[in-house]
């Protein structure tokens, strides 16, 4: 489960990151599928093939077979009518117009953002009739939580009058909804609030003004510009399509909730002339297929760079390594901005505190798919890297600290979301109770519930440690609440 915007597309196609991870895809994923955990565990990403574009053999250990043909061998033309997406054909005349395969991070990226045909962009992918459901769409206890970590920081900051909230792909707007309901009693901090919206896709645009009911009012600082204001607590909402856009020179909390696994990445194999980056190319039945760069890309530039905050005999335990090379640059604007205007930062995410390795993963009507399968159909993501995450930050700004990972059960029990769920058991019909059960159990339990009664194929999974927090605050802060 850009939740979901993807920061802005940078000039050049870099990318990168590293770290084995079982398949542990079984019931947690953003993207959490909605299924059971029988039917979660025999959908799981299926693996495929890799083929080389060089002479030299394989080692033993390698899954490589070997081809001799060239980068790009072009189908017989054809005058019958394609039956190929237009994103297909996009996708596909790049490959033809550069001669050779893209990078993964590439293919991600136009397959999720693209702006006409991105999976994000023209549609309202979570929930139950969606591709996967997301924690603030499980409970609304979720983003009450989020709204204490908020506050309490707000606190600790001196609860300055003005403080910049900026959500990172917001969905549907849920959980900031959720967090404003939760506050909204606490009328000088909703008051200091300007909130930021940072989202690329025009659709969940919509959704998220509609579910912060936000009305357009006449400026009073004398412009003929409307300004938006949320009514659920009288708070000013903008939108932006990057960070970048957000206004800086306030204090700034930043909300990243499955946000990171959205970003592209560029994954790398091991081979016997070292490591080539995998890359997806079109094979002679006009099929998508991924193939290793025969020569060195730009994006291992971010593959050595990630090895060097990793040890030797964590690195040689590896034979694929992923990196997210925009997931760095995002860590040191963030460190940066919290840096020189003071806050913090939570990000939410499954992932490894580590090296990820060959984590991409497909998800169209939660369940797992072929990656290359009808692209711009199936939601993709990956595990995130909060070891690379806790560098960036800290190589970018000596004036900010970062603190986790955790778990999100921790996250959630030390924000006291066992007692919010006993005040509001106390004043609930049977359904709603089972609800909230329910609820509960997938944002902090592990596996699958002990006291479900019902169907086997409907067992709700707990994703409480397979989801990790981390947060990057400024020094003059102290330590967050719940890393402390």
């Amino acid at each position: 489960m850009m939740r979901k915007l993807l920061v802005q597309a940078s000039a050049l196609r870099r990318l990168s990151s590293a770290h084995s991870l079982p398949s542990l895809l079984t019931s947690s994923s953003r993207r959490c599928s909605s299924s059971s955990s029988s039917e979660t565990t025999a959908a799981q990403p299926p693996i495929t093939s890799v083929e080389r574009l060089d002479d030299e053999p394989s080692l033993p250990t390698s899954k490589l077979s070997i081809d001799r043909s060239a980068l790009y061998n072009p189908p017989e033309h054809s005058h019958e009518p394609s039956s190929d997406s237009e994103l297909v054909k996009h996708l596909k005349s790049i490959i033809k117009f550069r001669g050779g395969p893209i990078s993964v991070a590439e293919y991600m990226e136009e397959v999720l953002t693209n702006p006409k045909a991105g999976f994000y962009i023209n549609r309202d992918v979570f929930g139950t009739e969606g591709d996967f459901i997301t924690s603030p769409e499980v409970s609304q206890m979720f983003g009450e939580m989020i709204g204490v970590w908020v506050m309490c920081l707000w606190e600790q900051m001196g609860q300055p009058s003005k403080v910049n909230l900026v959500e990172l792909g917001p969905g549907r707007g849920t959980l900031m909804a959720d967090l404003l309901h939760g506050t909204s009693k606490f009328k000088n901090f909703t008051g200091s609030l300007q909130i930021h919206m940072v989202e690329c896709s025009p659709t969940l645009q919509k959704l998220q003004r509609k579910n912060l009911k936000c009305v357009d009012e006449d400026s009073h600082n004398g412009n003929a510009e409307k300004s938006t204001i949320s009514m659920l607590a009288g708070t000013p909402v903008s939108w932006h399509a990057a960070l970048e856009q957000v206004p800086s020179g306030l204090p700034t909390i930043i909300i990243a909730h499955e946000f990171y696994d959205a970003l592209p990445v560029h994954q790398f194999q091991r081979a016997s002339r070292g490591w080539c980056e995998k890359m997806i190319d079109v094979a002679e039945d006009s099929s998508f297929r991924f193939v290793l760069s025969p020569q060195p890309t730009p994006a291992k530039l971010y593959m050595m760079e990630r090895c060097k905050w990793a040890g030797a005999e964590e690195i040689a335990k590896l034979d694929q390594i992923e990196v997210c090379p925009k997931a760095i640059e995002l860590t040191s604007a963030i460190a940066e901005r919290i840096g020189s205007d003071g806050g913090g930062a939570l990000v939410i995410d499954y992932g490894l505190n580590g090296i990820v390795s060959d984590s991409l993963q497909a998800i169209r009507k939660h369940k797992f798919v072929d990656i290359l399968d009808n692209p711009g159909s199936a939601d993709l993501s990956a595990y995130v890297d909060f070891a690379s995450i806790r560098h960036s930050a800290e190589e970018a700004s000596e004036d900010v600290t970062v603190h986790g990972p955790i778990t999100q059960s921790q996250l959630l029990g030390s924000l006291g979301i066992n007692f919010r769920v006993e005040a509001l058991l106390k004043n609930c019909s049977d359904e709603q109770a089972e609800s909230l059960r329910t609820g509960y159990w997938r944002l902090v339990g592990e596996g699958e519930a002990p006291f479900w009664e019902g169907p086997d194929d409907q067992v709700p999974i707990g994703m409480g440690t397979r989801y990790l927090v981390m947060a990057i605050v400024n020094k003059k802060q102290g330590i967050p609440v719940s890393f402390q």
